[in-house]
């Protein structure tokens, strides 16, 4: 007996138009799957071509830490990659410190960093070191002090002495002494003799056209050893004890290597009626943009500041002689500061080698809270930052930074001097 055998086709086709529904479910979710990977990945090639943050230009591991820490990494295991008898960088606390930050994002040293990520636009804006120097070996970025509602001078108000010269002798001043734990002075020693074969060029003639501009956007920062004062930001309107003596050392020393140098001094607080702090570099763009006009030779524009930061932290000791520490600051709005860091960097690589301590890097910043940014690097790419020392600095650690800072600048001077001569005569026997 043969059996029959029903076929339920509305079932069926139930089940093939659900199976269809689902199919065509899952490609359409594969297709705008793969459509976001590509533009996610658009976006970031674009993203890559088109920010010019600095830290995009940080490859690895190795520049996200100083020099000596990484080169103390590298001698656990290549036990003769350090020849000298030194304190390894490799101490608990520094390694207790980067392992923190490293998987917080918190920087120790930095209680700011701690909240910096929960409030909108406080932490785009922190300094990115671009170049470690062997001068701070934690890494620790420049600290600035914006100044409160009505500028004070300290040197006036803070029972200072701002008519008094730089060198005050020891134990003769308002101020405590530098702590003997901290580098010395070095008071009647002489400088150390040029590394190397240098040659010294003091009394060289100048060459007749000044080529560096030296300036500051925040005329009255001071140090406290040249004031009189114990404050957390020194400050003084007068022509001395603060960045401008520090621009003076520097400008003379570089007129003794035979390079013209326009020193400008603008007191701006005293210049610009309803002066705002804020506005310091808007200040001093027009004072180099004034510069620029009435000499064309001027092709180096430096901003000398100084740093916030304490004397243990802003000084070093070379042959037992004290010397201020600088940074170099390449302002990361700039759409071309490779160029500035370029320039930078060549300064900078020479005090590592000549002077390794001195250098506590090349920073970039970006825009926003009390960065400008930009610090008029766009009118030069020979445009620089250059922050030499910290508040609680001596003239004579000052004065010997601002002979070596001169020397390295002089030999970079001469050395692009001698590159363009070569292009011009290039060209000339080409025409």
């Amino acid at each position: 007996m043969n059996k029959i055998l029903a076929w339920n086709i509305g079932k069926w086709k139930k089940r093939c138009l659900h199976v269809l529904a689902m199919g065509r479910t899952l490609l359409l979710l594969m297709i705008i799957s793969a459509l976001f990977f590509v533009v996610l990945g658009l976006g970031g090639m674009a993203e890559k071509r088109l920010n010019n943050s600095p830290v995009s230009s940080m490859k690895g591991f190795a520049s996200a830490v100083s020099s000596r820490f990484f080169i103390d990494m590298l001698g656990m295991e290549m036990p003769h990659l350090t020849q000298k008898e030194q304190t390894s960088a490799i101490s608990g606390e520094n390694l207790t410190s980067f392992v923190f930050q490293l998987l917080t994002n918190v920087n120790p040293q930095d209680p700011k960093s701690l909240i910096a990520r929960e409030m909108p636009g406080m932490g785009s804006n922190q300094p990115v070191l671009l170049r470690p120097g062997s001068g701070n070996e934690k890494a620790e970025a420049p600290e600035d002090y914006q100044p409160g509602p009505g500028l004070t001078d300290t040197a006036s108000s803070g029972g200072g002495k701002p008519g008094s010269e730089l060198h005050v002798p020891p134990g003769q001043d308002n101020t405590d002494p530098p702590d003997s734990s901290e580098p010395g002075d070095g008071e009647g020693k002489a400088d150390p003799p040029a590394k190397n074969g240098e040659k010294d060029n003091s009394g060289s003639p100048t060459t007749g056209k000044k080529s560096i501009l030296i300036y500051h956007s925040h005329p009255r920062e001071g140090y406290n050893p040249l004031l009189g004062t114990k404050s957390d930001n020194p400050s003084s309107g007068k022509s001395t004890g603060n960045v401008f003596q520090v621009g003076t050392y520097l400008s003379d020393s570089l007129e003794k290597l035979g390079i013209g140098v326009e020193h400008a001094k603008d007191d701006y607080p005293t210049k610009v009626k309803d002066y705002n702090w804020n506005y310091s570099y808007k200040y001093s763009r027009q004072t180099v943009k004034a510069a620029l006009a009435q000499n064309d030779d001027l092709t180096y524009l430096i901003d000398i500041h100084r740093d916030s930061q304490r004397h243990g932290k802003t000084t070093t000791t070379i042959n037992d002689l004290g010397y201020a520490k600088v940074y170099f600051i390449i302002g990361h709005e700039n759409p071309n500061w490779r160029q500035n860091e370029a320039f930078a960097a060549k300064i900078h690589k020479k005090l590592e080698a000549k002077y390794p301590g001195v250098s506590r890097g090349v920073w970039g910043k970006d825009g926003g809270g009390a960065n400008n940014g930009e610090y008029n690097q766009t009118l030069s790419p020979n445009s620089i930052l250059i922050e030499i020392g910290g508040i609680d600095n001596t003239g004579a650690e000052l004065q010997r930074t601002s002979k070596i800072l001169a020397d390295m600048i002089a030999q970079v001077y001469w050395e692009d001097q001698k590159v363009d001569k070569a292009s011009a005569e290039t060209s000339s026997q080409g025409g």
